[in-house]
This record gives C-alpha cells, sequence and structure tokens, in this order.
C-alpha cells in the first residue's frame, strides 16, 4: 500500500511537470504589455487604430496590425503579439 504522502508527491510533480511544458508555448502567445494575438485583441486594436486621426502614427500602426496578421498566418505567435502589442501602443498615444 502506498502512502498518502506519496501519492501527493507524485501529483506535485506531475502538475509541475505539465505547467513547465505548457509554460513557455502559452507565454509565446503574449507581449509584454499583454497583449495576445488573438481574434479579440485584433478586433480591438484594429478599432482603436481606424478610430485613429489620419498621420503618421496611425499609419505606422496599421503597418503593425498587418505585419501581426503576418505573423500569425506563419505561426509567430511571439512576433505576432509583439506587433499587435505595438500597434495597440500607437493606437492609446495622444
Amino acid at each position: 500500500m502506498e502512502h498518502p504522502m506519496i501519492k501527493t508527491l507524485i501529483a506535485a510533480t506531475t502538475m509541475a511537470a505539465v505547467v513547465y511544458a505548457v509554460a513557455p508555448a502559452q507565454a509565446a502567445h503574449r507581449h509584454h504589455m499583454g497583449v495576445g494575438c488573438s481574434g479579440a485583441n485584433f478586433g480591438k486594436t484594429e478599432a482603436a487604430v481606424e478610430a485613429m486621426a489620419d498621420n503618421e502614427v496611425k499609419f505606422a500602426a496599421e503597418k503593425e496590425v498587418s505585419l501581426a496578421q503576418d505573423a500569425m498566418l506563419n505561426n509567430k505567435w511571439g512576433e505576432c503579439g509583439a506587433h499587435l502589442g505595438k500597434a495597440a501602443e500607437a493606437s492609446m498615444a495622444k
């Protein structure tokens, strides 16, 4: 018969292994600003960029959105999040 502490230790070790394996993949989907490469974030960012006045900042933000879409289509999640984050930052600039 196994000791309850051994079962707990095995369960904790298994959980740690799963978290260790999954965390880097999920981290790649996020930018340092917390903008993940998702449809919802694309929608919000694109709407914010569209609402901007036509100027160089808006054109740069539109390019970042385009680069993010290209990166997403090529499964480059970290790059996608970085470009989307830059576009979001630009849309918040005054």
